[in-house]
């Protein structure tokens, strides 16, 4: 009888405990409202219709239905536009069942603000904290005339090599940056790469052929070039005219790179940036000319093409420590020594995981639980980095 009177709505059953406050770990603009669920709230739709949340300035002015919680439901986020941080709302929840609704008290004022810092991301804070203070410390031991070690890059070793073999046969060499664009932090590393060649091209008076596949990145180009050629002390070896612009279309790019490298015959061969399915065209093609091929790329899918048809290949992170590997200084020595120690810490926390994580397995299933809890809970731990 009691259960017939509670759904006629004979007895109010509104949500009790509302609760409205800012929405935590976020950027503001947000207001979550928390309540009881209704007596009422059985689950059964046919007779509890839900939640409708409301909204006003204040307890006796006019309220705006901002939206519905379906059956069950706890929580509503107010982030309409409409909210803004340091403005004081009022809210309410109306439950809605079969003989009509019932509406919760009135609680406010309550304001969203926007939050410094995601409490649940604290492990995101410590990481940094490590790598801001390797890489201080690193760079302060560079600026002390501390020496660093840093592992030895056989392609970028290679580059004078390259440059003086060609200079002997009489041969010129081609840079390629690929189908690279000036916004991409692969392109940003070929220039530093660029840069070393074009002066070591400069001091051996040796031509340097580098057509584009995009106008942009041919026009940093012509300017790191032509600067590496004045530093050398010849500028007069500088000529536009071999750093021309092909096309923008992808295979006319390659074929156009084709044929100037079976005309040129050069002696060494640069692919150094983003490259695609025209990876392994180019590689063979600077092979069947007998040039010493240096690559780099991080683009996955073509490393397998450029270390079977190269001399040397730069694998992914070694473009990006060609600028401080070719030009060590203190800034960039320090910034990749404290990153080599950050990837080594990920390395040992990676590890450590699957160590624990094995360890609470082997012993879930010879029955030993109390240590397996806790195990599980030191992965559960590694896991949030």
């Amino acid at each position: 009888m009691t259960q017939l009177i509670l759904l006629l709505g004979l007895v109010a059953q509104p949500p009790t405990a509302v609760r409205a406050q800012d929405t935590p770990n976020d950027e503001g603009h947000s207001i979550t409202i928390t309540w009881t669920v209704s007596p009422a709230d059985s689950g059964v739709v046919a007779y509890f219709k839900g939640y409708q949340i409301y909204r006003g300035l204040s307890p006796s002015g006019e309220f705006k239905n901002i939206g519905l919680a379906a059956v069950g439901k706890t929580s509503y986020e107010d982030n309409s536009d409409e909210v803004q941080d340091g403005k004081s709302f009022h809210y309410f929840v109306r439950a809605l069942n079969a003989a009509g609704y019932d509406d919760s008290e009135k609680v406010g004022p309550v304001r969203s603000r926007a939050q410094w810092f995601h409490t649940a991301r604290f492990n995101v804070l410590i990481i940094t904290v490590i790598v801001c203070a390797l890489v201080i410390y690193y760079i302060g031991r560079a600026r002390k005339g501390g020496k660093l070690f840093i592992r030895r890059i056989a392609g970028l070793d290679a580059i004078e090599d390259a440059v003086g073999r060609s200079t002997e046969m009489g041969r010129p060499i081609l840079f390629s940056f690929g189908l690279g664009y000036l916004n991409e932090v692969w392109t940003l590393a070929a220039l530093s790469i660029l840069q070393r060649v074009a002066l070591k091209c400069a001091q051996y008076a040796t031509r340097l052929l580098n057509p584009h596949y995009d106008p942009i990145v041919m026009t940093a180009a012509q300017e790191t070039i032509k600067q590496a050629y004045s530093e050398a002390g010849r500028p007069d070896l500088y000529d536009e005219r071999d750093i021309p612009f092909l096309t923008a279309d992808q295979f006319g790019y390659a074929a156009g790179v084709d044929g100037i490298v079976v005309r040129e015959k050069p002696g060494a061969v640069f692919w150094q940036g983003y490259f695609f399915a025209e990876a392994l065209i180019l590689a063979e093609t600077g092979h069947s000319v007998g040039a010493i091929q240096i690559a780099g790329t991080v683009s996955i899918d073509q490393l397998p093409f450029f270390i079977a048809a190269c001399d040397y290949t730069l694998i992914g992170e070694e473009m990006y420590a060609a600028s401080c590997y070719l030009k060590p200084e203190p800034q960039m020595l320090g910034s990749l020594k404290g990153e080599d120690f950050v990837k080594a810490l990920i390395l040992i926390f990676l590890t450590c995981a699957a160590l624990f994580g094995t360890a609470a397995v082997i012993l879930s299933q010879s029955g030993v639980t109390a240590p397996t809890v806790w195990f599980e809970r030191l992965v559960n731990w590694f896991n949030t980095f």
